[in-house]
């Protein structure tokens, strides 16, 4: 049997800081206290003027192999999973293999928004437990909303943010990927996203005139406000089952880093302490589709997360899609 192991992590979180005084600034009015209260996030990290997608990838995809050991020529295949690519075609990841001189492995992009790295990861296990001529594989979610934010619309200026996290995925005869569930809430399809700039509605000069500028992310509708506290439990539990688990077995939880108060209220259903996960929205704002990848990194400095650990990662995003895998730490 073979089977996906975690080799080592990586993030690149980009120098420019925004905090909640700032973001006061540019709207004119008090956000920081609701903000603080509410959702848990004090600042975030927007990528500079000339720098791109695919260069965040490369920074946490740089510290990942530096860690693993592993050499651009030793990759077989790069994912990015990201809903903000440098072009709408050809992939973020085939940049990112020019960049890296990764030159050995194949590219692809895959988004299912911020439940894309999850989804990447799943992906990429079973690819490894399938083919045994994919040996190294890096995966790398990334997140470069700052480029799609309206600075006036106060529901989504006060909360995303850029950033990139990576992990090196080897092949071992030892468990490391343990299994994951795949779920989406498709009638969510039209609440969230950024809608300008497809075949729906392309950009256009009419287009963009139309709806006020360049595309833009958007809440066009609400969706339940429990979604997550719903789902997240049952996702996990589901997983749990399927590996003769249980909740109490799990060593670390790491969530979509949308709001802390989310989580805690998930860790309250999982009757779970506060103490087996952790949070990165406080300081790095939101960042979608990295947010997963950047905050297991952060609990791996941390040394929070330790050899033989069961480690559950769960994510959500527009689409509604929804993600969650289970991964026993070997690095």
């Amino acid at each position: 049997m073979r089977y996906a192991n975690i080799l080592a992590t990586g993030r690149y979180v980009p120098e420019k800081v925004l905090t909640n005084a700032d973001v006061e600034r540019i709207l004119g009015e008090k956000v920081d206290e609701w903000l603080q209260q509410n959702v848990g996030i004090k600042q975030r990290h927007l990528m500079a003027d000339d720098q791109v997608t695919s260069d965040l990838c490369v920074g946490a995809a740089k510290q990942a192999m530096e860690r693993a050991g592993v050499k651009p020529s030793e990759l077989d295949l790069i994912i990015i999973a990201t809903d903000t690519p440098d072009y709408l075609s050809p992939a973020t990841a085939s940049v990112v293999q020019a960049k890296l001189g990764a030159s050995n492995a194949g590219t692809y992009d895959l988004n299912c928004a911020c439940a894309g790295w999850v989804t990447a990861m799943d992906v990429a296990s079973k690819t490894i437990a399938a083919d045994d001529s994919y040996n190294r594989i890096l995966v790398v979610g990334a997140y470069g909303m700052s480029r799609y934010i309206n600075w006036k619309d106060k529901k989504t200026c006060t909360l995303f943010a850029d950033g990139a996290g990576a992990v090196v995925l080897g092949a071992s005869d030892k468990p490391g990927f343990m299994g994951a569930k795949l779920l989406a809430a498709g009638e969510y399809h039209d609440a969230l996203g950024v809608y300008t700039g497809g075949t729906y509605r392309p950009s256009t000069a009419e287009t963009v005139a139309l709806t006020n500028g360049k595309p833009a992310v958007q809440f066009v509708r609400k969706f339940p406000a429990t979604f997550n506290t719903e789902r997240w439990p049952m996702l996990l539990k589901q997983l749990l089952e399927r590996a003769k688990l249980t909740m109490n077995d799990v060593d670390h939880f790491v969530f979509t880093q949308l709001n802390l108060r989310t989580i805690e209220a998930t860790m309250k259903v999982l009757e779970q302490p506060m103490s087996k996960t952790n949070w990165t929205m406080d300081k790095w704002g939101y960042t979608g589709s990295a947010c997963i990848p950047m905050t297991l990194d952060d609990a791996v400095v941390q040394g929070r997360v330790k050899k033989g650990d069961l480690v559950a990662l769960c994510a959500s995003g527009g689409g509604l899609a929804m993600a969650s895998a289970l991964y026993r730490w070997t690095a």
